[in-house]
Order: C-alpha cells, then structure tokens, then sequence
C-alpha cells in the first residue's frame, strides 16, 4: 500500500506541477506574439483557465495525500493521540464521500453544459477533429470538456482519501509515552 502512495503522490504532483508549467508556457507564448506581431493565438486566452481548473485538481489530491491541506491545527493538536487518530479516520471518510459527490456532481454539471461551445478553442477542437479524422477531437472546442474537471477532482481526492485512510489504520496507534525523569549529571548522585 505504500507502494501505491508514493506513486499516487508523483501522479498528482506531476499532474499539477505539469499544468501550472503548461500555463505559463502558454501565457508566454502568447505573450510573446501578441507584442512581437501583434496576433494572439486564439486559445490562448482560455485555455490557461481551464488548465489551471485541472491543476487546482490535482494540487487538492497532492494537498491531502501529503497532510499539506489546510486544516485546524491548533484544535487537533490540542486532542489526545487517541481522539486525534479519530478525528482524522472521520475526516478521511468525509472527505473520500466528497470526492465521490464532487464526481456526480461534475458529471451532472458538465453534461448539463457539455456540448455549449468554449469560444476560444471551438475552432481549433474543428481544426484538430478535420485534420486527424477523428471526431471526438471536437470536443476540445466544448465546454463541457474541461467541466470534467470537477470529476477528475472528486476522483482524485476520494482515491487520496481512501489511501491516507488506509495509511492511518495500517500505522500503529501513538500513545503518549510516560516522560523519563532526568537523570542526574555523571559524577553527581542524586538526593
């Protein structure tokens, strides 16, 4: 199980590192042109924001696999091991039902939307759809496509949920041990 942790936390963090270099890689380009010849490239304006919808995505799933996430710390830290160990079982549970509704929900929302059409890239989901032949490719113009992200979110944190859960109850329990009085310094008895 271990195994399949660490290989969750490099697939998430490569997924959010990977869009967030894919944005400004974009943005820079179309920097670049637009004050070099005056033309922006059409997606370029949108594309970044739904890129960064998918980073966000998977910045959450990495967030939690690593306990990186926001929480309060001051009031778990304030809890018993016991209570402590508790609490985070109950939240990975909630939040593992989060993600699972995320991916209803996401669904739902982008058929609702799935076939408006995303003015930015619409032209080019048709560029590419004519060029290889291959249909579904028009769906890179569609804003439902990139509405998946919600559900790719919900997925990957439910899965980040489920491991940091079977982290927690694999780990044996922390009870607090009994400090040791000091010891007196060598060559000195103690009275």
């Amino acid at each position: 199980m271990d195994r399949l942790s660490r290989f969750a936390r490099r697939i998430f963090a490569l997924g959010a590192g990977s869009s967030m270099a894919l944005v400004f890689l974009v943005i820079f380009v179309n920097s670049v042109r637009r004050y070099t010849i005056g033309k922006s490239i059409a997606w370029g304006e949108e594309l970044p924001i739904y890129l960064t919808i998918y980073g966000v995505m998977f910045g959450i799933a990495y967030a939690y696999m690593t306990d990186s996430h926001i929480r309060f710390a001051v009031f778990l830290d304030m809890l018993e091991e016991k209570i402590k160990r508790f609490v985070l079982i109950a939240c990975d549970l909630l939040t593992a039902a989060t993600g699972v509704t995320l991916i209803f929900a996401g669904h739902a929302f982008a058929m609702r939307r799935g076939s408006v059409a995303s003015s930015g890239l619409k032209s080019t989901g048709d560029w590419l759809a004519q060029i290889t032949g291959i249909p579904w490719l028009e769906w890179v113009g569609k804003v439902g496509t990139w509405q998946y992200a919600i559900v790719l979110g919900g997925a990957m944190l439910a899965i980040a949920a489920i491991l940091r859960l079977s982290e927690r109850l694999s780990a044996p329990s922390k009870a607090k041990e009994p400090v040791a009085p000091l010891a007196a310094p060598a060559g000195k008895a103690s009275t």
